[in-house]
């Protein structure tokens, strides 16, 4: 089976982009990073994927007059280098409802929490907040709605009596680095499907520790 080429849209470090980059280098992973996107110059994800050898792009959202403008031009790029799926890896753009569309189904974020809790921003202080004893990251389609979509995968990780903000984010960063490839190679080895925006698993013998992860 030929390999399924992932495009991946990055706004800075990119560590998770890493983490694709390290399972992508494996020539048995069922995917390849093809080309790496960044609506920011200089950041240090597209340093990541230059040592990989992976083609980079800088699309700086600030040149253009619109949202939907921005993202036709990262369409056409990411279809320039027959990018089949993309991976959203700290992608800091809300994007067009035309974009989402047009990648339906080929597109997936991860999340920094176990969505449908905490969509948008701040989420390891508000876990904090509500005195939550588990938390952890999701990887999900993509869909209009912000941090909505069929759940590909989830990893839980404990909140300790001592945690402060970062020390939380640093343990679910560590579980999003195990995660996210995992969800990308079920995906590409298709072994997942959707209908109605429902998510089944088509492999029957897949176990839980294929599709939650924990550290």
């Amino acid at each position: 089976m030929a390999r399924l080429k992932v495009g991946v849209l990055i706004s800075g470090r990119g560590s998770n982009l890493q983490a694709l980059l390290d399972a992508a280098a494996d020539p048995s992973f069922p995917a390849e990073i093809v080309l790496v996107v960044s609506n920011v110059p200089d950041v240090a994800g597209l340093d990541r994927a230059k040592k990989a050898g992976v083609a980079t792009a800088t699309i700086n959202h600030r040149d253009y007059k619109s949202r939907l403008d921005f993202d036709n031009a990262v369409t056409n790029t990411l279809e320039n280098s027959d990018v089949e799926f993309v991976c959203l890896a700290g992608f800091m753009r809300l994007v067009t409802k035309e974009f989402v569309e047009h990648w339906h189904n080929r597109m997936i974020n991860i999340h920094p929490a176990l969505l449908p809790l905490f969509p948008g921003l701040d989420t390891h202080q508000r876990a904090l907040d509500e005195g939550c004893k588990l938390h952890g990251c999701t990887v999900h389609f993509v869909r209009h709605e912000m941090d909505s979509g069929p759940i590909v995968g989830q990893a839980a990780v404990p909140v300790l009596p001592d945690d402060t903000e970062s020390s939380l984010a640093a343990r679910v960063l560590t579980a999003e680095h195990r995660l996210y490839p995992e969800c990308l190679k079920l995906i590409a080895e298709q072994h997942i499907t959707i209908s109605d925006n429902q998510l089944t698993y088509t492999q029957v013998s897949l176990t839980a520790e294929d599709i939650l992860s924990n550290p």
